[in-house]
């Protein structure tokens, strides 16, 4: 028989420790190890509770504990790596003074320092109280010795030992025994390290809840094995975490049958051919982009190279006048891309989109973009620095066919070229565009432009206060502004064609050939926007902030406005600005008798638009929906997006990282929608005898998967409306949502193992999430995609996954 003995652990508790035989402890051992308690009755019921707990966990069997046993680590791989104890030795000497680590950096030393380490500090100090405790330690610091010890205890692979530990953080007075105080405390330190706001300051009734769950009784208290219990019950309800590492076990098998330097060459082939597959219409396009601009410049090379010109200016002129055709022709292709209704309206209505990437056009407009400065610099670069010095150190000889494109008497001074027609409007041109170009890129029109200390220190006196100024001088207003500069350098681009020296004939001056059409498409796209819903303010129906800083609007849909889910819409407030317009991923769905955008204010004109209403909600006389008062807001498009393509796949994945999963908002309830109206058809057809067979759906969408990954707690809110919606509306399950919150520890982690607990508790009561306060529970850190890969996979072989990405507004199709 098993021996059972009470063992006490020196500060005041008793727990129960098994032998490997023998016989039970009479009830005068008993009593006698109980002496210096002062509630005999109530350890006796301690004893009573832990037999019990190992009589069940006999039965129980060994299987179900083997779950938890990678649960509830303090420390993880991520943290610590494979350095172990020997990185936290280095730490130690890093961190000790005088051969003494304090409380305060016990965190950073054992590794606790990923990118939530701000919030883990005060957990960490609390661990280190609870291992302190256990062995006597009153200081507040601790030398390598007893350093090691912690270490040892806090990553043991026993689960038990970690169990104990973590009950030991729990148990504040060390009594062996968990009040409800106890249990609000240590929400709130798990609530606080994983920025869970809410929890935190809900931390009073989750933990009624914990203690109703784990006390039916209502003694006040609770013991170890029942926490042990409720962790179990966390983990062995998440039967994703048993398939993954089954699925592991099997991926980890197949990785080490095939290694080796010839898998490697095969995998890498493998790659190759997918990367071509997969961008193929990118890499024909920019193939033939850059043919077109070789074969001008090539043209207009040899072109000079067979005239007089280059007697005297050699190979320069010839660089030059190749780079300025190339100049011409990319002039004109630049503005394109930018001609949303034209591009919206070829994609929709014919079949130019299986081989043209329309999706990229803003990324086609930026490589076209660098073609031009390319050839602004070699063009540029080649006059004035060579061809015009030439000319005026030419000989007489030399000269004489340069009269008829010259005059007859020489330039005598490089001012000359300068104050032409020709060299005034070309150096004001590269003077604008230099200006453009510098505020276009992401991390101008962003605002986040923040040079490393290191680089600003080395900075001239003279240039200290430049990193400043530009931040001031920053943001998407600044960006919208220098593009419009692009007005007068197109004029300025035409008088320099126009006045050129070395062409003196009509036909021969081809500028305005190559920018006519283009320039005068890209005006009829402006007055069509000006003119198509400028005199036209939807109305706004509701409004609402968000945590976040994020902007829920309800907009009144105009008559005959027509949309596909994954479009966006500009958007202008004449309140911040009467010539700005921005785009916005539309999250409603085409059914819907409204128009709604979620708004982030991450730039000046988005935090100016929130910041109004924000202060509209804060006015006690203003009502949030049906306020006359509003901002004026005017809309256009809507415009063709990567993601309106869905309806082609009848398996779709969609990954949105935080505001960026505005479209897919869209989609999701789109999908619900024309499958109920599907459903409804088919039976319509059924009843009326009118089935038509072999008849191809318009809509193809059988199955979707949405992983929706954010950072802030808050964040779910903005969505909760269409989440609650998928939850009531979709009965045949089609819609399989994954939400993550990657401010929460991954699970297994101690820091999250309360907050798992909580969560299950808290669902199985409510059948709501206790972080999204949704229907679908949240999942915690980042996930793990090629588990999710490999998932989908299995369930559709041989089927093409239609996978839409989006992060913010940059969106990607693969």
């Amino acid at each position: 028989m098993e021996e059972i003995s009470l063992s006490s652990d020196g500060i005041g508790r008793y727990r129960l420790v098994g032998g490997g035989g023998g016989s039970q402890p009479t009830e005068h051992q008993i009593e006698k190890k109980l002496k210096s308690s002062s509630s005999l009755s109530l350890r006796i019921q301690q004893v009573s509770e832990e037999l019990n707990r190992l009589k069940s966990m006999k039965s129980s069997g060994a299987a179900r504990a083997r779950p938890v046993m990678s649960g509830l680590k303090f420390i993880t791989k991520k943290n610590h790596g494979k350095e172990g104890w020997a990185g936290v030795e280095k730490r130690f000497d890093t961190y000790a003074n005088d051969g003494l680590l304090d409380r305060s950096n016990f965190g950073k030393c054992i590794g606790m320092d990923d990118e939530k380490q701000k919030n883990s500090s005060k957990y960490a100090m609390d661990l280190f109280d609870a291992v302190a405790a256990r062995r006597h330690i009153t200081r507040l610091s601790i030398n390598k010795a007893e350093l090691y010890e912690f270490w040892e205890q806090i990553t043991d692979e026993n689960f038990d030992s970690r169990l104990q530990t973590f009950f030991d953080m729990v148990d504040k007075d060390y009594d062996g025994r968990i009040n409800k105080e106890d249990v609000k405390n240590i929400i709130k330190l798990s609530a606080n390290a994983n920025k869970l706001t809410n929890i935190e300051e809900a931390a009073e009734d989750y933990a009624a809840l914990i203690m109703e769950e784990l006390d039916p009784d209502d003694l006040g208290v609770i013991e170890l094995y029942q926490l042990e219990t409720l962790l179990q019950q966390g983990i062995l309800e998440n039967p994703r975490k048993k398939k993954l590492d089954h699925e592991n076990k099997e991926s980890n098998t197949i990785k080490r049958y095939h290694k080796g330097r010839f898998k490697q060459l095969v995998i890498n082939m493998w790659r190759g051919f997918w990367i071509v597959k997969e961008n193929w219409r990118r890499i024909w396009v920019v193939g033939l982009w850059l043919a077109i601009c070789v074969g001008l410049f090539t043209w207009k090379f040899i072109q000079y190279k067979n005239r007089a010109v280059f007697e005297v200016m050699g190979y320069c002129v010839t660089a030059a006048k190749g780079a300025a055709e190339t100049l011409k022709f990319n002039m004109a292709l630049i503005l394109l891309p930018v001609c949303r209704n034209t591009i919206t309206l070829i994609r929709t209505k014919t079949m130019l989109g299986v081989v043209v990437p329309f999706n990229d056009n803003i990324n086609f407009h930026k490589v076209i973009a660098g073609g031009i400065a390319i050839g602004v610099g070699v063009h540029a670069g080649a006059h004035l620095t060579c061809d015009f010095p030439r000319l005026l150190h030419a000989t007489d000889e030399q000269y004489k066919p340069m009269e008829q494109f010259f005059g007859k008497e020489r330039p005598n001074n490089y001012w000359w070229f300068l104050k032409g027609t020709e060299g005034w409007t070309g150096l004001v041109m590269v003077f604008l565009m230099v200006v453009a170009f510098t505020f276009a890129p992401s991390l101008f029109r962003q605002n986040k432009r923040k040079l490393p200390k290191a680089v600003i220190k080395r900075l001239p006196k003279a240039l200290k206060g430049l990193p400043e100024a530009l931040q001031k001088f920053g943001g998407f207003n600044t960006f919208w502004y220098s593009h419009h500069l692009f007005v007068i350098v197109y004029i300025l681009f035409l008088v320099h064609g126009y006045y050129l020296y070395l062409s003196k004939k009509w036909y021969k001056k081809t500028t305005w050939m190559y920018v006519a059409v283009p320039i005068l498409l890209y005006a009829c796209e402006r007055l069509i926007r000006a003119f198509r819903y400028g005199f036209q303010a939807v109305n706004i129906e509701e409004f609402k902030v968000f945590p976040g800083n994020v902007l829920a609007l309800q907009m009144s849909k105009p008559q005959g406005f027509e949309y596909s889910s994954g479009q966006y819409i500009y958007l202008n407030c004449s309140f911040i600005s009467p010539f700005e317009w921005h785009p916005f991923s539309l999250t409603s769905a085409p059914d819907d008798d409204y128009l709604s955008v979620h708004i982030r204010g991450s730039g000046d004109w988005t935090k100016k638009l929130n910041s109004t209403f924000s202060k509209l909600c804060e006015s006690p006389s203003t009502n949030q929906s049906g306020f006359s008062g509003l901002p004026r807001l005017l809309i256009d498009g809507a415009f063709g997006a990567p993601a309106q393509d869905y309806k082609e796949y009848k398996t779709i994945l969609l990954v949105g990282l935080g505001i960026g999963a505005t479209p897919l908002i869209s989609i999701v309830k789109d999908v619900l929608n024309k499958t109920k109206q599907k459903n409804e058809n088919e039976l319509n057809e059924m009843e009326s005898g009118n089935k038509r067979e072999n008849k191809k759906p318009s809509f193809a969408t059988e199955r979707a998967y949405f992983y929706w990954s954010s950072r802030e707690e808050g964040s779910f809110q903005w969505f909760k409306g269409a989440m609650d919606e998928v939850a009531e509306k979709d009965i045949d399950h089609m819609i399989e949502v994954h939400n993550y919150c990657t401010s929460v520890y991954e699970e297994g982690d101690a820091r999250s193992a309360f907050i798992t607990m909580l969560q299950t508790l808290y669902h199985a009561k409510n059948g709501l999430d206790a972080v999204s306060q949704t229907r679908f529970k949240t999942h915690f850190s980042r996930p793990n995609w090629e588990d999710a890969f490999n998932n989908i996979a299995a369930k559709h072989v041989d089927q093409k996954v239609g996978t839409y990405y989006f992060i913010v507004f940059r969106l990607i199709l693969t």
